[in-house]
């Protein structure tokens, strides 16, 4: 059999990029600051922004995002306790000359991004993420929110089961939190409520794959 592309999952959580990007086809290795212990690949504890690139054949990286959630403009108004910083430029200068794909939460300042929705993937979540890339990525059909029915949030605040924005509910369970996913694997209330769905990576990377092959 061909070796398998390599890829870099820089920022990795709890997995939720890597398990798309290997369903697609690719050997992941994971890089976070933190340990991981739900992390189902490869994993190294080191920083993202110095750990090398060197032997990968593409670069995932999802800094971090609270610069630009609305929970950030929350905590702002209520005096909170000071959020990330935004690191999107300096890991944007670290992967120039990648092939690379990098994450973020809408208003994020990512370049032509496209955008994704669980929707998109008959998911039941819609999470909405943004995607900034080195190749040309082409975007799927638009959100399918009516044909979704009401959505499922999976925040890592609130009661299991109350009412949502949008006409949706949160999961009644962490369980039913990882089926709205589409997660196989545990994860925590707090890894699941910041993961990727891995239907979204799934799609880039096949994408990926047919055009470094």
């Amino acid at each position: 059999m061909p070796q398998r592309p390599r890829l870099l999952d820089l920022f990795c959580g709890a997995g939720g990029a890597a398990m798309g990007y290997h369903r697609a086809g690719f050997d992941v290795i994971g890089i976070d600051n933190k340990v991981q212990p739900n992390y189902p690949f490869e994993f190294v504890l080191a920083d993202a922004l110095e750990y090398p690139l060197k032997g990968f054949d593409v670069i995932h990286a999802s800094p971090p995002c609270k610069p630009f959630t609305r929970m950030k403009h929350l905590r702002d108004a209520q005096g909170g306790r000071a959020m990330a910083p935004d690191l999107i430029e300096a890991v944007r200068c670290r992967l120039f000359g990648t092939i690379y794909v990098m994450e973020n939460v809408p208003g994020a300042p990512l370049n032509s991004p496209i955008t994704l929705c669980g929707s998109t993937f008959g998911l039941r979540v819609r999470r909405h993420r943004l995607f900034e890339s080195s190749l040309l990525l082409v975007t799927p059909s638009s959100c399918q929110h009516k044909a979704q029915g009401r959505p499922v949030g999976v925040w890592s605040w609130g009661r299991w089961g109350h009412e949502i924005p949008n006409g949706g509910k949160s999961a009644t369970s962490l369980a039913d939190a990882l089926d709205a996913m589409g997660v196989g694997w545990r994860m925590t209330r707090k890894e699941v409520s910041e993961a990727i769905p891995p239907a979204y990576t799934e799609y880039l990377g096949r994408q990926i794959i047919s055009l470094i092959a």
